[in-house]
């Protein structure tokens, strides 16, 4: 039997290709004989970048870029496909990650350091330019990635205001007319890890302000800027920031590359499965095992695990899911892609303990699933 393993990262816990290692030791270690590929996924998260450039071969460049509070750090892009398509990942520059304890303020922070990469990848001569916007610190609608490609924001005097939410507020004009020009003729495409529209209760404010520690009261404020962004916008280029689906995504940087660059927003995991050749891998298999933290009903919103069943299934194959969390109950729709779920935790365990084991715990499970196919 031959098993292609296949999840995406266990979020605060293992990379999707730690994962996928663990799962395949505990399958060598059952009584199981087969054969193993192991092909980790990712949705546009943080991680996807380094998972593309690493499947395809691709080559690494490393540059100097600001944070996302504008401290200097060493990021980096992907050069594949001949050096013609750059991969960015915007947590590489403008990530949750590369902030120190107490630095979350979504009002300060700034997603100029991926622009920095955006232009750094136009100087290799690019012909597209794949950004993966999963893990970002920023609530800016892209406006600092813009920002660093040329674009200059002005409030009602015509003063040009600093690309960070809480002086954007004040928008009231937005001059393009020094963007540079090479982004013209270079495919930009995003991909996103949610579906969340641009403004509103499930929007990119009120839903991952939080997160990136924004107060209710900057939720408020980031809610007026990014509303006030897609006004001027529409106004000025006749696109709907706010109708677009996966609006939300990055802070509303999907949304405001889709307005600016005309940047063409993709299912992160669809996408990234077609990218990296993996139908081709589903040809050898005679299973297939996924996986991430949780799944659930969200998980068929477009996360990893969905991706990988979907194709599976359109392939006759069997689809083992295997999470830290699923649900307590059968679940109808999940049984239409999962042909059977496996929490790799015991009921109640504390969050802090069940992170601090999941590779033992993956261990555990592949070899149980092993076990299990052995009969």
């Amino acid at each position: 039997m031959h098993i292609l393993v296949a999840p995406n990262a266990f979020k605060n816990s293992l990379d999707a290709w730690q994962v996928a290692q663990a799962l395949g030791e505990g399958l060598a270690q059952s009584n199981l004989e087969c054969t193993t590929q192991l092909f980790p996924v990712a949705d546009g998260g943080d991680g996807t970048g380094s998972l593309i450039v690493k499947s395809c071969r691709g080559l690494i460049i490393t540059k100097e870029v600001a944070g996302p509070v504008g401290r200097k750090i060493t990021s980096q892009f992907g050069l594949i496909e001949n050096r013609a398509t750059a991969i960015i990942e915007m947590a590489d520059a403008s990530g949750l990650r590369l902030l120190k304890e107490g630095e979350r303020n979504p009002l300060k922070a700034s997603s100029f350091g991926t622009g920095q990469l955006i232009k750094f990848a136009l100087d290799e001569g690019v012909k597209r330019i794949i950004i993966a916007m999963g893990g970002s610190a920023t609530v800016d609608g892209g406006c600092g990635i813009l920002s660093a490609l040329g674009v200059v924001f002005r409030d009602a005097n015509g003063d040009s205001l600093a690309a960070y939410p809480e002086n954007l507020v004040n928008m009231a004009s937005i001059d393009a007319t020094r963007l540079d020009e090479r982004i013209h003729g270079c495919e930009v495409v995003i991909l996103c890890d949610v579906n969340n529209m641009l403004l509103g209760p499930n929007g990119a404010a009120a839903v991952f302000g939080p997160q990136k520690g924004a107060s209710a009261e900057d939720v408020t404020v980031l809610e007026r800027f990014l509303k006030r962004f897609a006004q001027i916008t529409l106004a000025q280029t006749g696109k709907d920031m706010t109708a677009i689906k996966h609006g939300g995504a990055a802070g509303g940087a999907t949304a405001g590359l889709y307005a600016w660059l005309n940047a063409r927003l993709e299912d992160g995991i669809g996408y990234f499965l077609s990218l990296t050749n993996f139908k081709d891998a589903l040809q050898q298999a005679g299973i297939v095992i996924t996986g991430e933290g949780s799944i659930d009903r969200q998980t068929l919103q477009g996360k990893g695990p969905y991706g990988v069943a979907l194709l599976a299934k359109q392939a006759g194959l069997k689809v083992i899911g295997v999470a830290g969390l699923i649900p307590s109950e059968p679940d109808e729709e999940l049984n239409r892609y999962f042909d059977e779920l496996i929490s790799i935790n015991e009921p109640n365990i504390a969050l802090a303990t069940a992170l601090a084991i999941t590779r033992v715990n993956l261990v555990k499970a592949g070899k149980k699933i092993g076990n299990m196919l052995a009969g």
